[in-house]
């Protein structure tokens, strides 16, 4: 399994706000996006979110989402390394993810970009 890059997961207070600094920071445009009652915006390599604080409280656990080709190869290798899927593979507005804990405790999320 490839790993072709990382996204830091951050979650504000009021994403309108948050915005322009990330777009200035990272020099691209916001992707925006809902999920699950949670206001979402793509900006270079940083995942801003913000939305009910039960719905948060979840997402904080999150280290960072991991972009792979497959999440289905990522699967394979995650429980053979002895990682526990805790959630996925799923689709999403944008390819396919998987909640997974490492061995260490640590959860990542993992997305690739299939249909």
């Amino acid at each position: 399994m490839e790993i072709l890059g990382a996204t830091l997961r951050v979650c504000v207070d009021d994403l309108d706000t948050a915005i322009p600094f990330y777009e200035r920071l990272a020099g691209g445009r916001a992707l925006r996006f809902e999920r699950g009652g949670v206001q979402v915006a793509a900006v270079g390599s940083f995942l801003l979110m913000s939305g009910p604080e039960a719905e948060l409280e979840v997402l904080r656990k999150v280290a960072a989402t991991i972009a792979v080709e497959d999440v289905t190869e990522a699967h394979r290798l995650l429980t053979e390394l002895g990682a526990r899927v805790i959630a996925g593979p799923v689709p999403t507005p944008a390819g396919r993810n998987l909640l997974a804990m490492h061995p260490d405790g640590s959860i990542f999320e993992y997305v690739d970009q299939s249909d």
